[in-house]
């Protein structure tokens, strides 16, 4: 069943939102034992009308744009329920990628992540089941290496990327910018296949830039853009279902350059389980 909810719901989150920065700022508290000053007068702030909040749902910010999503993304408890409930995950599909002959190559994999205070932080195993190999990626601690029959190597330069911007230039990038002290820009907004979106572009201190395409009556990232390398990247999310509380597309397709490159069917995806450290180290 698909998570819905009516447009008058993202008006009203987008009023709450502008009425928290209008009204939520605390007092300045002031040191015990000393005279306090006299306070400088302001203007008393007026709530947002029926037609600035009307304004303010057909053209919101590029934050409140992305908030509605994470909102949205952690079904109505944000940030919070998506930090508390994807502490740990393990996820399990197929995926297929082209291969160094130009073909496409199917393998059956499961990962592991652990949640850090940002993305750099992310503990991270990949176990791809090739029918030639089978062999693991592990990044931890902004490294990355490979581990085939219990002997660690050296992932060549396309293996490394490849591992690298799935943990880097997906939705999560978006989901947690803060946390990653990204900066936010919008756009505009663009209609693709029927669907009117809002374009952000999230900028990371790496100055990694991802182009997110967002509906605009659903907030759920269906396009991203980027580039690496002189190659422009595209990936489309599908089969978008609840998780655990959370929201989750089950099928992503990338892109390069125009040309498939990877497809993947997530089969499962289970949070909170608990994970040893040593899923992340050499053996």
């Amino acid at each position: 069943m698909h998570f819905r909810i009516h447009r008058s719901f993202f008006v009203l989150t987008i009023v709450l939102a502008l009425s928290f920065l209008a009204f939520g700022q605390e007092p300045t508290k002031t040191e015990p034992n000393k005279p306090e000053p006299t306070p400088t007068p302001v203007s008393t702030p007026v709530p947002l009308s029926a037609e600035a909040a009307r304004e303010a749902a057909r053209n919101p910010t590029a934050e409140q744009i992305v908030e509605t999503s994470i909102f949205l993304y952690g079904f109505g408890g944000g940030r919070n329920t998506l930090n508390q409930i994807r502490r740990t995950a393990i996820e399990r599909g197929k995926t297929s990628v082209m291969g160094a002959g130009g073909k496409m190559e199917q393998a059956n994999y499961q990962k592991w992540t652990t949640r850090g205070e940002n993305l750099a932080k992310e503990k991270i195993r990949l176990d791809q089941e090739f029918p030639s190999a089978r062999y693991s990626l592990v990044y931890n601690d902004d490294k990355t290496f490979g581990i085939f029959n219990e002997s660690v190597f050296t992932p060549n330069d396309e293996a490394e990327r490849a591992f690298r911007h799935q943990i880097f230039y997906g939705i999560e990038s978006l989901l947690r910018y803060k946390e990653n002290g990204s900066t936010l820009s919008l756009v505009g907004k663009d209609k693709i296949g029927g669907v009117d979106l809002h374009v952000v572009d999230v900028t990371d201190k790496q100055n990694r830039k991802i182009r997110y395409y967002i509906s605009a009556k659903s907030f759920r990232v269906l396009i991203l853009e980027y580039e690496d390398g002189g190659v422009k990247y595209r990936r489309k999310y599908y089969d978008y279902n609840p998780a655990q509380g959370t929201l989750f597309p089950f099928r992503t397709v990338l892109y390069a350059d125009g040309k498939v490159v990877e497809e993947t069917d997530i089969g499962t995806v289970t949070y909170g389980q608990k994970i040893e450290d040593n899923m992340y180290s050499t053996p």
